[in-house]
């Protein structure tokens, strides 16, 4: 009888071992998911921290951007009656030059591009790209002084008679590494720029006809606008 049970009991530990096993198993292996969901679940929520950032980023700076436009419309406006905003003129030397502003003084005519940046701008006149330091982002862009230039051209050619110079406004929270060109400026200083442009005597002789000229020669189409987008697309 003895030798029965001592064979039963013998027998227990080979029996229970499977569900111990068993239950190891279970165990280990919600263990090892465990980490990976939480590195998933955290991974995904970078990777969305950073394309809110980014659009949250965009989203500011096209709001930041309309800002600045509004208050070089609103600085022209008050300083003379014939500006003229976002329209298209015949290339000096081909195709469509889009102007940003245009205003008449007696000193003659501003053709005017905006550019919005934050950080640190620089750039040499005649450099043909400038660049922009803002935080980790570092970007290089067209010299807008010989971007506006041609756009300056195509509207002398119109009024040819008519002193038309080249002013370029940065709007944003912008800094220079070192003094910017003599036409170069912040959206704050252009009233003070705009009262020494026509400090002296006229240089516009008949306004009314040569604004009159530059009015007609000035498309905003849709037509013209799309064609520019595509002349920008092949460029």
């Amino acid at each position: 009888m003895l030798r029965v049970l001592r064979s039963l009991l013998s027998g227990l530990p080979l029996i229970a071992l499977p569900a111990v096993a068993a239950e190891t198993a279970v165990a280990t292996g919600i263990t090892s998911v465990g980490p990976a969901v939480f590195m998933f679940t955290i991974g995904g929520a970078l990777f969305l921290t950073l394309i809110f950032r980014k659009a949250a980023t965009r989203v500011a700076h096209y709001f930041v951007s309309r800002l600045g436009e509004y208050r070089i419309r609103r600085a022209l406006e008050a300083r003379s009656k014939d500006v003229l905003h976002d329209f298209m003129l015949p290339g000096a030397y081909g195709g469509i030059a889009k102007i940003d502003h245009a205003i008449m003084t007696a000193g003659g005519i501003l053709c005017i591009q905006t550019k919005h940046y934050n950080g640190v701008v620089f750039g040499e006149p005649d450099e043909p790209q400038w660049t922009n330091v803002d935080g980790v982002t570092r970007r290089r862009f067209l010299n807008p002084l010989i971007q506006n230039e041609g756009r300056t051209r195509a509207l002398q050619k119109v009024v040819p008679e008519v002193p038309v110079a080249n002013l370029v406004i940065f709007t944003g929270s912008v800094e220079f590494t070192s003094a910017p060109p003599k036409n170069v400026i912040r959206v704050r200083q252009l009233e003070s720029f705009i009262a020494k442009f026509v400090f002296g005597p006229s240089k516009v002789e008949d306004w009314d006809a040569v604004w009159m000229t530059v009015r007609s020669a000035a498309m905003t189409d849709d037509d013209t606008r799309r064609d520019h987008a595509s002349q920008l697309g092949f460029t």
